[in-house]
C-alpha cells in the first residue's frame, strides 16, 4: 500500500504497511518484485550516457546511482531475508546507501551488470518467496539503526514499493525530459 501523492521525495507516495498482511498482499508483492527488472529495463532502453548521468532530482542521484543502488539494496534485502530465514531474529549489518552510490561502481554509466544482478537476482527472491509459509512471513530480522526488528512479511511489501519508488523517480524525469 501507498499513499499517492505528486511528491519529489516520494513519488509513489510513502510505504504504509496495511495492518494485517492477507495472502492477497504477500501474492502482489512478489508479482511485482518478479516484474520489476524487466518493467526498470525497458524503462531505460538505448538510454544514452548523458541520460544516465541526469540527476532524478535536483538533490538526488544520478539514473545510473539509482539503478546501482536498486542492486545494492535489493542484494543486502535477500541476505536479511536469508538469515531471518535461519537464524533466530539475527541483528542484521546496515550499510551507508549514500556512501554506497559515491563509490567508483556506483557512479558507473555502465549499468548492465547492475540490471543483470536484479535480474537473477529477483529470479531467486520471487523462487525463495514463493516457498514460504505463513509462519516463515512472521519471521524477523533485527535492525539496529532503526532499534527494531521487522517481520519478513512487511519487508516484501516493502521492497516491492522499493522498486516502484525509485522507479517512480526514473520515470518522472523520463516524462519531464520527454525522453
Amino acid at each position: 500500500m501507498t499513499n499517492s501523492g505528486d511528491n519529489i521525495k516520494f513519488p509513489v507516495g510513502e510505504f504504509i504497511h496495511p495492518e494485517k498482511t492477507t495472502d492477497e498482499h504477500i501474492s502482489v508483492w512478489i508479482e511485482e518484485i518478479e516484474k520489476f527488472p524487466s518493467v526498470l529495463r525497458e524503462t531505460i532502453t538505448n538510454w544514452s550516457d548523458e541520460q544516465l548521468s541526469t540527476r532524478t532530482k535536483p538533490d538526488g542521484w544520478m539514473v545510473a546511482q539509482v539503478i546501482h543502488h536498486l542492486a545494492d539494496s535489493h542484494m543486502n534485502s535477500f541476505i536479511r531475508f536469508k538469515l531471518a530465514l535461519s537464524e533466530d531474529n539475527p541483528t542484521i549489518k546496515p550499510y551507508a546507501e549514500d556512501r554506497w552510490a559515491e563509490l567508483a561502481d556506483g557512479k558507473d554509466l555502465n549499468i548492465e551488470n547492475s540490471l543483470q544482478i536484479l535480474e537473477g537476482l529477483h529470479k531467486r527472491w520471487v523462487i525463495l518467496l514463493r516457498s514460504l509459509y505463513k509462519e516463515e512471513l512472521q519471521k524477523t530480522f533485527f535492525h539496529p539503526e532503526h532499534k527494531k526488528q521487522f517481520f519478513l512479511d512487511a519487508t516484501i511489501g516493502f521492497y516491492a514499493w522499493h522498486g516502484r519508488h525509485h522507479l517512480g523517480f526514473i520515470q518522472n524525469l523520463k516524462t519531464k525530459m520527454g525522453w
